[in-house]
């Protein structure tokens, strides 16, 4: 019926479709009840569009890290206004998590993912998805950046957070985004000394 309303073969309308499918927008499923659905709206495609743009150097880790701190500074400032009592409990949640993870000196890799998770909850803290979607795809590439430029462990983050938190509850947006900006802009520096010096290391490899 599909490739008649469209005047097209059945061959092309079955490309189109797994087309949506990896796309994201679609799931195809056979059998009797089988057919073609509209998926959820997870924001995958979004988030493996930027992961694709970041593995493909059309996003670059100075973009990347540029991107995150405007971002991020709309996303405090409306979750400073809009947090509910919920809101700030998984926030601190997140940060005692934090706490017991370095104490524990546990792998790098799960610390940095919970630090991570401090800003998908600030995103649901706007109560905008699109803003969600958005911060989540920006996390996705920063965890494959971070798995490549290696473990870097830095003792900056938990006193941040607390400063941080002082402001947020406060509901002091300015001081809460000033905060993050400050604390986000320091990281991202140190991040990006470390790719500069992956890629001498990689040089003098070569020489």
């Amino acid at each position: 019926a599909m490739a008649e309303q469209f005047g097209v073969s059945r061959n092309t309308l079955r490309e189109a479709l797994r087309s949506l499918e990896n796309a994201g927008l679609l799931r195809l499923r056979k059998g009797a009840a089988g057919g073609a659905f509209i998926r959820e709206s997870t924001g995958d495609a979004v988030i493996a569009g930027f992961r694709d743009m970041f593995d493909l150097g059309a996003i670059s880790p100075e973009h990347l890290t540029e991107a995150r701190v405007w971002i991020e500074s709309i996303a405090v400032r409306a979750a400073c206004e809009r947090a509910t009592r919920d809101d700030l409990e998984a926030l601190k949640a997140n940060i005692a998590a934090a706490e017991r993870a370095a104490q524990a000196n546990e792998n790098f890799f799960g610390q940095a993912a919970i630090h991570l998770e401090f800003h998908r909850i600030l995103a649901r803290a706007t109560k905008n998805p699109v803003m969600v979607i958005v911060m989540e795809s920006l996390i996705d590439v920063m965890q494959h950046f971070i798995r490549a430029i290696g473990q870097n462990r830095n003792p900056w983050v938990l006193p941040s957070r607390r400063r941080f938190m002082r402001r947020f509850e406060a509901r002091d947006a300015d001081g809460a985004v000033a905060e993050m900006e400050q604390h986000l802009r320091r990281i991202n520096r140190y991040y990006l000394s470390l790719v500069k010096e992956r890629g001498r290391a990689e040089i003098a490899g070569e020489q």
